[in-house]
């Protein structure tokens, strides 16, 4: 028996209920899957992956976007792996995209991208897209790079607290229908996922600014490092300190060059190619100087935004300006690619504090090298020296820790007196620099004086460490071995003052000068007392400062003061001449030439007693 035509109407009227009943099936159990999956998640990109997802895969879609809301538009926060190889606009800025229609109806809309018309195609001018409301078949010009990679695609603003905080797309990239109804679940599903968002959005915003933190620490640390030791100086790693800030904020870096003289700007490019900047980097930076340095933001519609698109050149980023250090402007432009989204104030904060420790340690770099000349020139006139003295044979040393120590507190001196006497001097100094060498000037002057006097040597001591204290600016200390020699008499008394005590050798017997003070210039209360020792002919006496005893080899066992004795008698066979430099020798050895510290060593044989 043969259906009706009627059975036949009701049949497919039944099938097209059925098919929409397991759609709206479908729907809600994709919806009550987003909700149990994000309940109570604590991980931000689960979190987003499980909603992209399950939105995609419950609607058919090809694919999902989430942007976030800041202070200057939408933010791109993420994207279902669909859509990893399509062009996706990073930022859109309020009133300039779809964004704005949506949180202006408060709804879902249900949008499609209509093809080009002949006259864009013949011209190639795709700059704009016209784009079709499906609920009210309203039309508008939409620039065609804050588009989604969809044809089809339902725009859903997500509101908490009167504010829209996102935006979800979830797309088709074929002409699709877009029913009613889905609109309203996805409206349901974002007031839901708004808690749960907010609470996204804090997260990432936490670990944004705690990534940017780290960064900056690992900058300033470099910044400092490189001060120190044998480096370049931080003027020399400027660039690559903040090739490493561009890297960590996705941008490309840009040295600016002044030319004071015509009072223009260059732009370096890649390639070796210049561009002149539309101005000055004064009337650039003017408005926007905070302590010294600059930073201005760089967007399509600024001056430089504008000046860069002419160029060809990405038009978002920042100009920053580190001001003239030792002479030299410093400025370079962080350039973000073509639709990738501005600074953040994070990343904005970030920059500002970068710039700011990057031209303060960089003063303290100049003013330091001004130091070293001004110190290397108070020295010059004040070396380390050993008169002649009939009846003694004297030889002298000094050995910097590094290349680039350029002014130690190490010192010594002999000085010839009257009627075969002489006073030998050794002392080391706290510190370096311009303090350093004044105080080193100070003392060698001030005993010189004292030794011509007739003064015993722990009077002498006690005289300078009033002397010293007196100046309540001066920080530094210094250890000091004085001793006066008289060659008529054999005697040598000495003080010693916080030195290491002084190595003695007599017919093969070596032995310690062990009568000790307290060090020079720290304290007002210290007493001061001579020790004597009798010398014969062929005695040697041997002065180090604590750089030698205190050297260490790569396995962290100090050179000591039983090193250095056994080098001094392992060596004496060998003769007098070179004897230091044979010392020294072994102290490279042990450290396998990696001394942390300066070292001196005086040597006297005396040769003639009586």
């Amino acid at each position: 028996m043969a259906a009706s035509p009627y059975d036949a109407d009701r049949i497919r009227e039944l099938e097209s209920q059925l098919a929409q009943l397991a759609r709206a099936n479908k729907r809600l159990s994709g919806a009550l899957s987003i909700v149990l999956e994000t309940l109570d998640s604590e991980n931000v990109a689960t979190l987003f992956d499980r909603v992209l997802d399950r939105l995609t895969s419950t609607f058919g879609a090809d694919g999902t976007l989430v942007y976030f809301a800041a202070a200057d538009g939408f933010h791109l926060r993420g994207a279902t792996e669909s859509l990893r190889a399509a062009s996706i606009p990073g930022f859109m800025g309020f009133g300039r995209a779809i964004e704005t229609l949506a949180a202006h109806e408060g709804h879902a809309l249900r949008l499609k991208v209509n093809p080009p018309n002949a006259e864009a195609l013949r011209t190639g001018t795709l700059t704009e897209r016209e784009v079709t409301r499906e609920d009210t078949r309203e039309t508008y010009a939409i620039e065609a790079g804050l588009l989604p990679p969809f044809t089809s695609f339902i725009c859903v603003p997500v509101w908490f607290g009167g504010h829209v905080i996102s935006i979800i797309e979830v797309g088709w990239r074929r002409a699709h229908v877009m029913l009613e109804d889905d609109a309203l679940l996805l409206d349901a599903v974002a007031r839901y996922l708004a808690v749960q968002l907010i609470g996204a959005f804090t997260a990432m915003r936490t670990q944004h600014a705690d990534r940017l933190l780290r960064l900056g620490s690992e900058l300033r640390e470099k910044l400092m490092s490189v001060t120190e030791g044998d480096n370049l100086g931080v003027l020399e790693n400027l660039e690559e300190i903040w090739q490493r800030a561009a890297d960590g904020l996705a941008a490309h870096l840009l040295p600016v060059h002044e030319n004071s003289h015509q009072g223009h700007a260059l732009l370096e490019l890649p390639g070796d190619d210049a561009r002149t900047l539309p101005c000055g980097l004064d009337r650039l930076t003017e408005k926007h100087r905070q302590e010294n340095v600059a930073l201005v933001l760089i967007e399509e519609d600024s001056e430089l935004g504008i000046w860069l698109a002419d160029q060809g050149e990405p038009a978002v980023g920042a100009l920053v300006d580190l001001g003239a250090v030792n002479g030299a402007r410093r400025s370079f432009m962080l350039l973000r690619p073509q639709g990738a989204e501005p600074f953040d104030s994070d990343e904005r904060a970030f920059i500002m504090r970068l710039a700011q420790d990057s031209y303060e340690i960089a003063l303290g770099e100049v003013a330091r090298e001004q130091d070293k000349r001004i110190a290397q020139a108070l020295m010059s006139g004040m070396k380390s020296e050993l008169q002649t003295v009939e009846g003694i044979s004297a030889r002298g040393i000094y050995s910097s820790a590094t290349a680039s120590a350029f002014v130690g507190g190490d010192f010594y001196d002999l000085i010839r007196l009257p009627e075969r006497r002489a006073c030998v001097i050794m002392g080391d100094v706290s510190g370096k620099g311009v303090e350093a060498a004044s105080v080193s000037a100070a003392v060698r002057t001030a005993l010189g004086a004292y030794a011509w006097e007739g003064r015993s040597p722990a009077r002498m001591v006690r005289t300078l460490n009033d002397f010293l204290l007196g100046f309540s600016r001066i920080e530094t200390f210094a250890t000091l071995f004085v001793g006066l020699i008289d060659l008529k008499t054999g005697t040598l008394t000495y003080c010693s003052a916080g030195h290491p005590p002084a190595l003695f050798v007599h017919a093969g017997v070596l032995s310690t000068l062990d009568v000790q003070s307290g060090v020079v210039g720290a304290f007002a209360d210290i007493s001061y007392r001579d020790g004597m020792q009798v010398l014969d002919e062929d005695d040697l006496l041997l002065l180090y400062t604590d750089g030698t005893t205190e050297a260490r080899s790569k396995r962290g066992d100090f050179f000591g003061e039983d090193g250095l004795a056994d080098a001094v008698m392992a060596e004496i066979p060998c003769g007098f001449n070179g004897l230091l430099d044979r010392l020294l020798g072994r102290l490279d050895a042990f450290t396998e030439q990696n001394l942390e510290d300066d070292v001196a060593l005086v040597a006297l044989r005396f040769d003639k007693i009586g």
